[in-house]
């Protein structure tokens, strides 16, 4: 009697790292930084500020440090009202950046989850 084989996806095993999700955002011109301000999130070389009712995040990504979990981050792959799609990072520990980590927290919390297929905001 003949054993089935087993077929494995190659996805299931595919490490994600974040440069590897930074890159696709950038192959697809997606790439915009949604920057923490006093005023909401903007954009790098605009003008417009958003707040959390504007955005919507599609996407989350949760990664931790090789050495220590208290090297993780989260990436936020965010989709606003008027069509721009791009990221924000979250890095907490000892590698938090934000000026006003406890603004930003509470500022991320408020934007709606909408998970999106990766497929939809990836592939052409």
């Amino acid at each position: 009697m003949e054993t089935p084989k087993k077929e494995y996806s190659d996805k299931s095993t595919e490490m994600t790292t974040m440069v590897s999700i930074l890159e696709k955002l950038r192959k697809k011109g997606v790439d915009k930084e949604f920057r923490w301000t006093d005023k909401g999130f903007c954009i790098a070389d605009s003008e417009s500020f958003y707040e959390p009712e504007d955005l919507k995040i599609i996407k989350t990504y949760r990664f931790e440090g090789e050495s220590s979990p208290s090297e993780s981050s989260i990436l936020y792959i965010i989709e606003s009202k008027d069509g721009h799609i791009g990221y924000t990072i979250d890095a907490y520990g000892a590698y938090s950046n934000h000026e006003n980590e406890e603004g930003y927290d509470e500022f991320v919390r408020e934007i709606p989850v909408v998970e999106k297929d990766e497929r939809l905001i990836f592939e052409p």
